[in-house]
This record gives structure tokens, C-alpha cells and sequence, in this order.
């Protein structure tokens, strides 16, 4: 009985130490404790021109937030490196493991043991946004998910992308024990640019509005029709991609870029909330900053 008595007096002075109260509710739910970084209208933006790299708009393009699956730009990158360097083939076969079967979120519900061209994956990436494809990808090129953080993190600091850091291949909250994916406004605006000028062959992947997963399937057995998660496509003029991403603590993220007369912009809107617009506030500002990068270009 007295043990008992101690055990809990124990218990609810441990609770109120600093601190301890959030690890156990970390613990319990898995992910990692982390602060917001969002803003309305957005944490930080920036709009560059595409081909030259000067800046056409920022406010606040510095601010380090959470990319959430905006980082995929990057898994998109290597890979393309990867093919451009002869390293790989679009129609290289990717194997499914268990690790890349159980990952959640935005998903094509991928099963171990599947095989999916290198070419299936993209569209799987990029436009469904998923993080099983994300996690696959990775194990095939990087042997690891841990190999493949290390290769994104280097060619981070090669682009000069000297805000970001990645701990993971997907952009989902940590789990508890881990750490955040930080990056700016500035840094993204870089890696799309780079990814843009070196391979513009990514545009295929981020302007397909919808793609059939699986088409030699049914619906019961794995068939799926992707849909785009970028709501400009279609509704911004010249929009031909990127990436958006969303987490509950970074708010809504988005990297567009479109094309007009001959001249490119890409827009990066960073951070954005209040999380219950459903992303609305971010892809009007997106929108309207990519409109002004334009017309100070000479080009509506």
C-alpha cells in the first residue's frame, strides 16, 4: 500500500518537472515534439526568375520552417541526376520492402515484394505524393533511408542551400527521438531552380494533373487514379508544377512555377496557416505572388 503511495507522488512530481509532461505525450503518441512555425499568410516567401535567379519578391525568405513533402523536389532531383548520369534507367525495376509497405500518410499503398519502374515511382511521387514511393526510392539508390538523407544533405550544401538540413526522405513529422527537416524560402527557391535548369525533363512528373497507378489492375487488386495535390495546375496561368506539403506544425507549404512568353518564375510560400483553410491561403498567395513576379518582368 505505501509502495503505491510513493509510486504515484513519484509519478505526479515527475510530471511536473519541465519537460517530462511533453516526452511522455511524445512517447505515447509516437512523434516527436516539435514547435510551430507557421504564419498567416505565411511563415516566409519568394519569387525568383527562373533563369537568371534574381529575386522578384521575398518577405521573410530566410525564416526556417518545415517543407513537409516539398522536400520530394529533392528525391526528384537525384534521381534524375542518377539517369542523367547513366547510374540508372527510367525503366529500372524498384523493389517494394517491407519498410516502404508500412509507411504512412499520403500513400499508393505499395505491397512487399511489388516492382514498379523508376518511371511509376516519379508519377507516384510526385503527384500522389507518396511516401511509401518516397521511402522505395530511396532504399534502391541510397541502400537505406539513412544513405539516401546522407546524399540529400550533400547535395544540399553543393546547391548551396546553407538553411536546410534533412533527416528524412518524405517530410512527415518525426517520430519520437528523431528530427525535424528544416529548410528557407531561399533555399527551396534554389533547389527548384537547379532542378528546373539541370533537368527540366521534371516538369513531365509535376504538371500531370492525374495518373492511373497500377493500370493493369482493378480497384480490388491495387488500380488507383493519382491526383495532383498542386490546385494551380489548371488555375494559375502557366502553371506547370511543383510540390506542395503540409504538416500540422509547418502549416501549408508550396513551390510553384510557371511559364509565360518565354520567361519562367518560381514562387515558394512557406509556412502558411491557420491549418483549418485546408491550404486555400497558401495557393492565393502563391497565386498572387507568382502574378506580381510576372508583371515585374514586363509580362502579365
Amino acid at each position: 500500500m505505501i509502495r503505491n503511495i510513493m509510486f504515484v507522488l513519484v509519478a505526479a512530481a515527475l510530471v511536473s518537472v519541465p519537460g517530462f509532461a511533453a516526452e511522455k505525450k511524445s512517447a505515447a503518441s509516437g512523434r516527436a515534439e516539435i514547435s510551430d512555425r507557421t504564419k498567416s499568410p505565411y511563415l516566409g516567401a519568394i519569387a525568383v526568375d527562373a533563369f537568371s535567379g534574381k529575386v522578384l519578391f521575398e518577405d521573410n525568405a530566410d525564416a526556417q520552417g518545415y517543407p513537409a513533402s516539398v522536400l520530394k523536389i529533392m528525391d526528384l532531383y537525384l534521381v534524375l541526376e542518377r539517369i542523367q548520369n547513366g547510374q540508372m534507367k527510367l525503366d529500372e525495376l524498384v523493389d517494394v520492402n517491407a519498410e516502404a509497405a508500412k509507411t504512412g500518410g499520403s500513400q499508393v499503398f505499395l505491397k512487399e515484394k511489388e516492382q514498379f519502374t523508376v518511371d511509376e515511382m516519379l508519377y507516384a511521387l510526385m503527384v500522389q505524393s507518396a511516401n511509401d514511393a518516397a521511402v522505395a526510392l530511396a532504399d534502391h539508390i541510397g541502400g537505406s533511408k539513412e544513405g539516401f538523407v546522407e546524399m540529400m544533405n550533400a547535395k544540399a550544401k553543393q546547391l548551396g542551400m546553407k538553411s536546410t538540413t534533412f533527416h528524412s526522405v518524405h517530410g512527415l513529422p518525426p517520430s519520437a527521438g528523431q528530427d525535424v527537416d528544416v529548410t528557407t524560402p531561399r533555399d527551396l527557391a534554389t533547389l527548384a531552380r537547379a532542378l528546373i535548369l539541370q533537368h527540366p525533363e521534371a516538369l513531365k512528373y509535376t504538371a500531370t494533373k492525374t495518373h492511373t497507378f497500377r493500370p493493369d489492375k482493378d480497384e480490388k487488386t491495387g488500380k488507383m487514379d493519382l491526383r495532383n495535390h498542386n490546385h494551380l495546375l489548371g488555375e494559375l496561368a502557366g502553371c506547370d508544377g511543383m510540390k506542395t506539403g503540409y504538416i500540422k506544425a509547418g502549416g501549408y507549404s508550396d513551390v510553384v512555377t510557371a511559364s509565360r512568353n518565354g520567361q519562367r518564375v518560381i514562387t515558394v510560400v512557406l509556412g502558411s496557416g491557420p491549418q483549418i483553410d485546408f491550404g486555400r491561403l497558401r495557393d492565393k498567395k502563391a497565386a498572387e505572388i507568382t502574378n506580381k513576379a510576372f508583371a515585374a518582368l514586363g509580362t502579365k
